[in-house]
C-alpha cells in the first residue's frame, strides 16, 4: 500500500488545547517498523496527561495500541508488511537490579516510552501511524494478533497485563473473597480476572448502571459503595471474617477506609489507582499491626505475565469486548476525553479508531 507523507494526529499543545492536525508520517530506520493504528484504548493515564500540565507539549499520546505493519526496516526479521500486531510502548532492559528482581516497571529503560508518532516519544497511538523503535521490535514489544481477534479486543492486552500483574502480586487464590472498589473498565477487568482464577469478586460502585454491569460481567456480588450497612453486608457474606484481598481501583480515601473495615485479619489491600499528589491518608499504624494487614501497590505492567495476558484476551478467557461502550474517530478525541471525565450512565471503556 502507498503510505502518505503526512497523517492526521491528535496533538497535545497544552491543557485544553488538543488539535486534530496533519503531521509528518514518522520515518523508519533499518531496525524499526511502522504500524498503521487501527484501535487505541483511552486510558486514565492518557486523560491525566491531557488534562493536567504534567508533560511539556507538543506530544502525541495513546499507548493501548493495535494495528497493521505497513513498513519494515531493512534489518528487521520475523515481521512483515500486513502483520496484525499489538504495540507495547515500553520494554524493560532485563539486566538492571530492578529487572533481576522482576520489578520491571521500576526499570529506567522501561519507564522511557519510545514508540512515537512524532515530537517527544509519548506512545503515539492517537495518530494514523506509529513508529516502533528497534529495541521494542527485537525484545518482544510486538505481539501478533490471531485471526478472528478484532483490533479493539487486541488493544486490551496492555491494560489486561496491568491488572493481571496486580492479581498475581496480591497472590489471589481460588475461593478467596476479593473486594474491588470501582466498576469502571479496570474494576470490571479485575472482576473478570478474579472469577477466571476461581476467586469470588465483590464489586462496589456509586452508579447503579455500573453495579448492574459488574453483576453481568463476573462479580459474585455487587453493592452500592454508599450503602449504610456496607461493612455489615460484607462481613455477613464472608462469614464474619471480611474479604481476603481488596483491590483499590478508584483513587478514593473513603474506599481505602472501607477496605480497612472490610479486609480480614491477615488480608491484603492493594493500591492500583493513582491518587492525586496532594492526597495524604491519616492512618493509625496499629490497625495494620494488630490486624496484620499487608498494604501494597501495583504500578503498570509486567513483562513476566505478558504471554498470559495476551492469551487471556486472544482466547477470550475474559470478555474484554463487553467492556467497550463507545468508539470515537480520532478527530473526536477531545469529545471522548470529555465523556470519560463526565461519563453517561452506560459509559465504560472508550476506544479510539484512527
Amino acid at each position: 500500500m502507498a503510505i502518505p507523507q503526512t497523517m492526521h494526529a491528535a496533538v497535545f499543545y497544552g491543557v485544553g488545547d488538543l488539535r486534530y492536525e496533519q503531521v509528518p508520517v514518522p520515518e523508519v530506520g533499518d531496525d524499526e517498523v511502522l504500524v498503521q493504528v487501527r484501535a487505541c484504548g483511552l486510558c486514565q493515564s492518557d486523560i491525566k496527561k491531557l488534562r493536567y500540565p504534567l508533560l511539556d507539549p507538543p506530544r502525541i499520546f495513546g499507548h493501548e495500541t493495535s494495528g497493521t505493519i505497513v513498513r519494515v526496516g531493512a534489518s528487521v526479521t520475523g515481521w512483515q508488511i500486513g502483520d496484525r500486531v499489538v504495540v507495547l510502548h515500553h520494554i524493560p532492559c532485563f539486566y538492571c537490579a530492578y529487572c533481576l528482581n522482576e520489578n520491571y516497571s521500576m526499570c529506567q529503560v522501561y519507564q522511557q516510552v519510545t514508540t512515537t508518532a512524532g515530537f517527544v516519544p509519548s506512545g503515539g497511538g492517537f495518530a494514523e501511524y506509529v513508529k516502533v523503535p528497534g529495541y521494542i521490535v527485537s525484545h518482544g514489544g510486538l505481539i501478533p494478533i490471531p485471526e478472528g481477534v478484532s483490533f479493539e479486543e487486541a488493544s486490551f492486552v496492555e491494560p489486561t497485563n496491568c491488572c493481571l500483574k496486580a492479581v498475581k502480586k496480591a497472590q489471589i487464590q481460588p475461593g478467596q473473597w476479593v473486594l474491588i472498589t470501582g466498576a469502571g473498565p479496570i474494576g470490571l477487568m479485575f472482576a473478570m480476572l478474579c472469577k477466571h482464577f476461581g476467586a469470588r469478586p465483590l464489586v462496589t460502585d456509586l452508579l447503579p448502571s455500573r453495579i448492574e454491569r459488574a453483576r453481568t460481567l463476573g462479580a459474585e456480588v455487587a453493592l452500592d459503595a454508599r450503602a449504610p450497612r456496607l461493612k455489615d453486608e460484607i462481613l455477613e457474606l464472608t462469614g464474619g471474617l471480611g474479604v481476603d484481598v481488596t483491590l483499590l481501583a478508584v483513587p478514593s480515601t473513603q474506599a481505602f477506609f472501607q477496605a480497612l473495615d472490610a479486609t480480614r485479619k491477615g488480608g491484603k489491600i492493594l493500591f492500583f489507582a493513582e491518587f492525586p499528589e496532594q492526597v495524604e491518608i491519616p492512618l493509625n499504624p496499629n490497625v495494620l499491626y494488630r490486624k496484620e494487614i499487608d498494604l501494597m501497590g501495583s504500578y503498570s505492567s509486567s513483562y513476566k505475565v505478558q504471554h498470559l495476558a495476551s492469551q487471556l484476551v486472544f482466547e477470550r478467557r475474559i470478555d474484554v469486548g463487553a467492556l467497550i461502550s463507545d468508539a470515537y474517530p480520532l478527530r473526536d478525541l477531545a469529545a471522548a476525553v470529555e465523556q470519560a471525565v463526565r461519563p453517561a450512565e452506560q459509559t465504560c471503556k472508550i476506544v479510539i479508531r484512527p
